[in-house]
């Protein structure tokens, strides 16, 4: 097709890795000759590309931030070499006397048509404001005949003023580059939030997010497209690919018809969330196979086949490690489980390891009653042979707690918290259950034992026990956890939807109780607004009068 015709704009959703510029290049590099060969004029690569995302405090080291505009400059004539003709616009660090910026940087042919920087900063989970000063110019390129290209960076699309000085400025479409973090509801209200201010200012958008984990983020893609009356007119799917071509001149003269709202499954899209932010911490950080307790519970069960999908069956390891207090049921379902899963399974008994620390401490313990300290015992010897597997096999330790067990400290400290990466550390138990019920209905089979999932949790740590003779309903629990600490509810707010003033103020005291074992525990995907550790920085000692309980 003539100029005069169409101009493709191509969309790549990057899987960047923090402080790998070759491979981050490459990456960019590969993309720009897949569009290339589709025909595009314009490929729009993510929000820190070259550098990854979030660098965090690696961008207060002016040796990390040279290297990263060393490799801007290398990039630019390398795309010249291997994408003549195409205008590539990527994002990383700028450095300048008024300190460093998260900028955009435009380049066609070898020659940098301009570079953009970030005005409004994230403040809450990546903390720009500690290592970025915000920017104050709009970029507005002309890339063709008819084609007047505003460059805007992540949250500053959403802000109608800095829409307005593109507008302003000659532009008659935006595009727009994101790192935006994946969270339940995340993709709609992004969508929502992004076209509101394009309808509302009246400018055609192209928005592109970067795909992948990191640490504890999780992104997911879901680039975009929409018109200036704010109707999607393309969308991409959660993955890491080179697509989304969109005919720019189409696009601002408003010629594209809306498509389908997507229909997002809370449940599928949570998993599938959790398997990608496994697979690549454990990709990412130099690892090939995971390893985790496997109890016969729902918990376990479910990090087992998030890992099975994440990184391969035959690369990861479940190890069922009884007591005299583990039911025969549990040690039938946890093999069960593991032959549906297809995993590696072994059975070490610790009770011989558990009888022997008792021995040595019976003098010690003589006259005193059953407590936590046996229990936790248990648990401890459990965390140390899993330690041993990774030690012994490079097998990285999934841990298999919940956000319901972390909030309110219903975990052992160096027990069952051992471990590098926790699959469910913003999970809800009651998600726990409905993520199971996801994982058999995908699968067209028990994958997890319907037994498992039906049955009541407990911790087997002692004759009889279960999780609600310590705990109240899982229900009703986690119901109080997210309205206290997700919406940021107040005890008696709580109190006033149905809740026992008893049971609110029983829980809240336990999660700030907890604090300082949440502190010592394992990083893990953030998937809600308020994930412990990113989001809750709640001091350790404190008096715990001050919550926010009726006196």
């Amino acid at each position: 097709m003539s100029e005069q015709s169409s101009f493709l704009i191509a969309c790549a959703q990057l899987n960047t890795i923090v402080g790998d510029f070759e491979g981050n290049a490459r990456k960019i590099l590969e993309a720009a000759r897949q569009a290339v060969n589709i025909g595009a004029r314009l490929l729009v690569c993510p929000e820190m590309s070259v550098t990854g995302y979030p660098a965090q405090d690696w961008l207060l080291r002016e040796d990390f931030c040279k290297t990263a505009q060393a490799w801007v400059e290398s990039l630019g004539m390398r795309l010249a070499a291997q994408a003549p003709g195409l205008a590539v616009v990527f994002g990383s660090v700028l450095m300048g006397r008024n300190g460093r910026k998260n900028a955009l940087y435009v380049f066609k042919d070898g020659e940098l048509l301009g570079v953009g920087s970030k005005q409004h900063l994230q403040q809450s989970i990546f903390d720009e404001t500690r290592v970025f000063k915000p920017g104050h110019h709009s970029l507005v390129l002309k890339l063709g005949k008819r084609l007047k290209v505003g460059f805007a960076v992540g949250d500053d699309v959403c802000c109608e003023d800095c829409l307005a000085a593109l507008k302003q400025a000659g532009a008659n479409l935006v595009v727009s580059i994101h790192a935006d973090a994946w969270t339940k509801d995340g993709c709609r209200q992004r969508e929502l939030a992004v076209a509101g201010s394009a309808s509302r200012v009246g400018m055609p958008l192209v928005c592109v997010n970067m795909y992948g984990g990191q640490d504890e983020f999780v992104f997911d893609g879901h680039s975009f497209a929409c018109s200036a009356a704010g109707e999607v007119v393309m969308r991409m799917p959660s993955e890491s690919t080179v697509g989304g071509a969109i005919d720019a001149y189409a696009l601002a003269a408003g010629k594209l018809s809306s498509v389908r709202q997507a229909q997002y499954s809370g449940e599928a899209e949570l998993y599938d969330m959790l398997v990608m932010a496994v697979r690549d911490y454990v990709y990412k950080n130099g690892f090939k196979s995971v390893v985790l307790g496997l109890s016969g519970g729902v918990d376990s069960a479910l990090v087992a086949a998030i890992a099975a999908d994440a990184v391969g069956p035959e690369n990861v390891l479940a190890v069922m490690m009884p007591t005299r207090f583990t039911a025969d049921l549990s040690q039938e379902l946890a093999q069960k489980c593991a032959q549906n899963l297809g995993v590696d399974y072994v059975m070490r008994p610790i009770e011989p390891l558990f009888a022997a620390f008792m021995d040595l401490l019976k003098d010690d313990f003589a006259g005193r009653k059953w407590s936590e300290a046996e229990e936790n015992l248990q648990a401890r010897i459990r965390g140390t042979l899993l330690m041993a597997y990774s030690n012994k096999f490079s097998r990285l330790v999934l841990t298999t707690g919940n956000k319901s067990e972390s909030a309110v400290g219903y975990s052992t400290l160096y027990g069952d918290t051992a471990g590098a990466f926790a699959p469910l550390k913003d999970v809800l138990k009651t998600e726990v259950w409905a993520l199971c019920r996801e994982v058999n209905a995908r699968a067209g089979f028990e994958r997890i034992p319907q037994a498992i999932i039906d049955r009541a949790p407990s911790a087997e740590l002692r004759e009889g026990q279960v999780d609600e003779q310590s705990l109240p309903r899982y229900s009703i629990l986690d119901q109080i956890i997210a309205a206290y600490v997700e919406k940021g509810r107040s005890v008696d707010e709580i109190v006033k939807s149905g809740f026992e003033r008893a049971v609110v103020g029983r829980v809240v005291r336990l999660i700030h109780r907890s604090e300082y074992k949440r502190r010592q525990c394992p990083v893990g995907p953030k998937i809600s607004r308020a994930a412990f550790g990113s989001d809750w920085r709640f001091p350790m000692t404190a008096k715990l009068g001050t919550t926010q309980e009726k006196r």
